[in-house]
C-alpha cells in the first residue's frame, strides 16, 4: 500500500489493527498510548505525532519503507 497522507496511513493502521483482532483499547494499553491518540491517527488526524505513529506502525507489524520518486 502507498501512504501519501495522514489519512491512508491511518487507514493502514486501523486495517491492520482489525486483521489482528486488536481493539483500540487493547492497543493503548500495550504502546501506553491514549485511545484517544490512537483513535486521532486512524482517522487521519495530521497533527499527529511523527514518533509515536512510527513505534505503533512498527508494534501493529508494518515496515514502512520511503521511495525516491
Amino acid at each position: 500500500m502507498i501512504v501519501a497522507d495522514a489519512v491512508s496511513f491511518g487507514k493502514a493502521l486501523r486495517t491492520r489493527r482489525k486483521k489482528l483482532g486488536y481493539t483500540q483499547s487493547y492497543v493503548a494499553e500495550v504502546s501506553c498510548m491514549s485511545v484517544s491518540f490512537i483513535s486521532d491517527l486512524e482517522r487521519g488526524k495530521a497533527t499527529a505525532e511523527l514518533g509515536k505513529a512510527l513505534f505503533l506502525a512498527g508494534l501493529l507489524g508494518l515496515d514502512l519503507e520511503l521511495k525516491e520518486r
